[in-house]
């Protein structure tokens, strides 16, 4: 196990490989030590993976550098999640652009019933602030993992909301864990690992980069269930976040602001062009994500045979049987089928009372 990390951490490192022919390759080959010990003729016949690529993963000198980065994890005691491994965020492993590998320090559990993304301003407003704390205060019974990624203003405001009130908080970096960014934000970082931790898909010794950034955003949002928007300008990193959420097809609210508000703008146009529920209240909110205490119960109809059920039915029924929880999108891909006509269908087997929807737009067997 400690050698396959290693060659996991190296095929991240290799220059120009990208996520999507990463995990082509481990599906061709097998593991990443057998990607590593392929010829360069036997790489090439995975599809796509052409000379260039197969020339980095042979001769570019990556492994002594895995072996650094995970000598200092070791050290560090940051844990190392690669995308098949059964610790990595459910969440985030079904999504087409999910991190390869993640470094994560804390103790959280990533496969948590309720994780809600907050995100806002870095130039937060008194209201902004206020906002964000009675949401986590209003939160504190329900036990949610709320998800951030430490900068300025909002960010900050819900993981300091989270230490005080004793809620699991996981800061999300675009750097490594030795370069935290911002440096004011180290000391809220080391306070969350008790309940959170702070996530990151870069190496211990990674600066941060403006790069890195937006792609931080992607990992936020796959990671949750829904993003809440508190505060934000016509343009953002937390619109981005936003945007990344509903192509992931995850609930986005957004907190309506003063319209005369430069860092109102971005909420009140998200809600304007229903890209985003107007956030009102966290009551309201629970209901919209299936989250009450006692939500009610679809009465299942004890008459309806599996024999009276289409085709379609069947197959969906029997696919859930086999993998449990899937979302919209993914059961879309495995039956191929189109997501507003799969939608009804999901639909009529929930009143029928076969399954419940989940958050995150996630269906599973009653």
């Amino acid at each position: 196990m400690e050698e396959e990390k290693v060659f996991q951490i190296a095929l991240s490192l290799v220059p120009q490989i990208g996520i999507v022919h990463a995990r082509r390759l481990i599906s061709y080959i097998g593991s990443a030590k057998q990607v590593f010990l392929s010829t360069t003729s036997t790489l090439q016949k995975v599809p796509h993976i052409g000379p260039m690529i197969a020339h980095e993963i042979k001769f570019n000198q990556v492994l002594s550098e895995a072996e650094k980065i995970y000598s200092d994890c070791q050290k560090e005691q940051i844990r190392l999640f690669f995308y098949l491994d059964e610790g990595y965020p459910n969440r985030l492993k079904q999504l087409y652009d999910a991190p390869l590998l993640l470094y994560f320090k804390g103790n959280v559990n990533f496969q948590h019933d309720k994780v809600m993304a907050l995100v806002g301003t870095r130039k937060a407003t008194e209201y902004g602030r206020e906002m964000t704390y009675q949401i986590v205060k209003d939160s504190v019974d329900d036990e949610v993992i709320f998800v951030s990624g430490l900068a300025y203003g909002i960010d900050i405001a819900l993981h300091q909301a989270c230490i005080e009130l004793k809620v699991p908080t996981i800061a999300v970096l675009a750097g490594g864990f030795q370069r935290i960014y911002p440096s004011l934000h180290i000391k809220y970082a080391h306070q969350m690992m008790e309940m959170g931790g702070i996530l990151s898909e870069h190496p211990f010794h990674q600066k941060p980069d403006p790069r890195f950034f937006p792609l931080r955003n992607r990992i936020i949002a796959g990671m949750s269930d829904a993003t809440i928007v508190v505060e934000a300008a016509e343009k953002g990193g937390a619109l981005i976040t936003a945007e990344y959420a509903n192509n992931y097809h995850r609930d986005v609210f957004a907190v309506p602001g003063n319209l005369q508000k430069v860092f109102s703008e971005g909420c009140n146009r998200l809600i304007l062009k229903n890209q985003a529920t107007i956030y009102t209240d966290w009551e309201t909110c629970k209901e919209q994500l299936n989250w009450q205490s006692n939500p009610d119960k679809i009465v299942k109809n004890k008459s309806l045979l599996w024999s009276r059920l289409t085709d379609d039915e069947s197959q969906i029924l029997s696919l859930l049987h086999q993998e449990k929880v899937l979302a919209l999108d993914e059961i879309a891909w495995k039956l191929q089928k189109g997501v507003n006509q799969l939608a009804m269908l999901l639909l009529n087997l929930e009143f029928q009372g076969f399954i419940k929807t989940l958050p995150g737009h996630r269906y599973g067997l009653k």
